[in-house]
Order: C-alpha cells, then structure tokens, then sequence
C-alpha cells in the first residue's frame, strides 16, 4: 500500500498509539488524515502540528462508545471524500479485579472495543469496494486476545473478539480490492498505561511511535495477523505449547503484584 496523497481515517487520534499512527502517516508517508477522538482540542492541536508538513488535516469529534457518535463519524469521515485506509484504534481497558468494573463500564468497553470497531469496518469496507482504490484497514486489537491476562479480564476478551472477528473478515476479503490487518501488539506507554497501577510494569511496555511504526509497516504489506517485536512474538508462539495452567499463572502472579504494589486490595 501507499498512502501518499491518499485519505487515512485514524479513530482515537488524541493520543497515545493513534497519535503516533496519524504523525507517522502524515510526516513518514504524506497522507492525508481524517482523525477522530473526544477532545477537539487535542485534535485542533494535532492539525496545527501536521498541517505545515503539506498534508490535509481534517477533525472529527466523537464517542465511540456512543452508538449515534459512531454512525456519525463514519458519515463525517467519507463525506465528499474517498478514504483509501483506516486505522480503527479507539479502545480502552480496566485493570484491576474485575469485581471492580462496573456494569455500566464494562457496557462501554464492550461497545468501545467491539461494536463500534465491528460497525465501522462493515461500513468502511463496503466503501472501500465501492471506490476500488485497493486501499486497506488495520484493526488495532492486542496480545491480550491471544494470551488473556488476569485483571484485564474484560478487555482481554474483546480483544479476543477482535481478533478472531479481524482475521477471518481478513480471509473473506482475498481477492477483494481492500485488505484488512490486525495488529496485536504488546504493552505501550501510552495515557492508558500511565497510572500507578502499571508504574511496576513500564519496563514490558514498548513505546508507541516504534509500536505505530510496526503497524504501518504490517498494514502496508496486507499482513492478516501482525504481532510487533520479538519478544512478544516469541510469547505469542511459546504460549501454545505451554500448560496453560502454568502460563496463566504466571501472568496473574506478575499483575496482582503490580495491584498490590499501587495500593490496590481485594
């Protein structure tokens, strides 16, 4: 693929992984973004950031735990305009016992992470046929859908549907002008990794411009399923091998460590 002159939609563009996504893609690749997230302001910012680099910037404000904010901004982002790729990384997590989660916490993750991401790339797809730009999408799940980690028991399992959901549609696509990758990495240091709670685990964490990196460069190839790094590569496959027993385990043990140690109890 290549996205030079060509228009990027990137949901949860605020910060963190998104950002990087829509800066590498304007600044490395000379694209054109549509980016979407909740505070205007830090869209506004990003614009004045990318913009004099001789990209179009355009903002779309939106929840995409909101049902009527999703089908708006799908409206919004193809509006008047062909949109080659999408970077669909809006998500968010809990961690922590899941006894902690409320209810209505977890009905917004879910819709966060799987409706919304399952909503849009029907729709983005369906355009993306249509226009036969041969163009692409790239959703952005994580490890945690292949190897479920305790206290991030809920968003482990919408990962996990993201996975399983992203590389089969990726499969029903062969043969279309469109592809579809998803991109699963690792722990990153981003605003949703910065509290306490994660502060004994930040040296597992990659950063997110090497991580964005990884997943434009897996889009671009129409990789189906792309996990970044060694290590996390290495764990993806040793896990299959392993006693899940022990794995798990040992993934619980090195989590409930990281609560105690941030003053989080039972």
């Amino acid at each position: 693929m290549d996205f030079r002159g060509k228009w990027i939609f990137v949901t949860g563009a605020s910060a963190g992984l998104g950002r990087e996504f829509a800066r590498q893609l304007a600044v490395d690749h000379g694209a054109n973004l549509v980016i979407s997230a909740r505070r205007l302001q830090k869209l506004e910012e990003l614009k004045a950031e990318l913009e004099p680099k001789g990209v179009q910037v355009v903002c779309v404000t939106g929840d995409m735990s909101k049902p009527d904010d999703v089908d708006r901004v799908i409206k919004e982002a193809t509006a008047g305009r062909h949109l080659y790729g999408a970077v669909l990384n809006a998500g968010a997590t809990h961690f922590g016992h899941h006894h902690h989660l409320p209810w209505d916490d977890f009905l917004s993750m879910l819709q966060l992470n799987v409706t919304s991401n399952v909503r849009m790339a029907t729709e983005l797809v369906a355009h993306m046929k249509a226009h036969r730009l041969g163009g692409g999408l790239m959703l952005v799940s994580s490890m945690s859908g292949m190897m479920p980690v305790p206290y991030q028991s809920a968003y482990s399992g919408t990962k996990a549907f993201l996975n399983s959901f992203g590389t089969a549609l990726a499969h029903e696509l062969e043969g279309h002008p469109v592809s579809l990758t998803v991109f699963a990495p690792g722990g990153i240091q981003t605003e949703m990794t910065a509290g306490e709670k994660f502060s004994t685990l930040t040296k597992w964490l990659a950063p997110a411009d090497v991580t964005a990196r990884a997943g434009l460069r897996a889009m671009r190839k129409r990789e189906r399923l792309a996990v970044p790094g060694f290590l996390n590569q290495l764990g993806a496959f040793t896990f299959r091998f392993v006693p899940r027993r022990f794995a798990m385990g040992q993934l619980a043990s090195t989590y409930r460590k990281a609560l105690l140690d941030s003053g989080v109890k039972e």
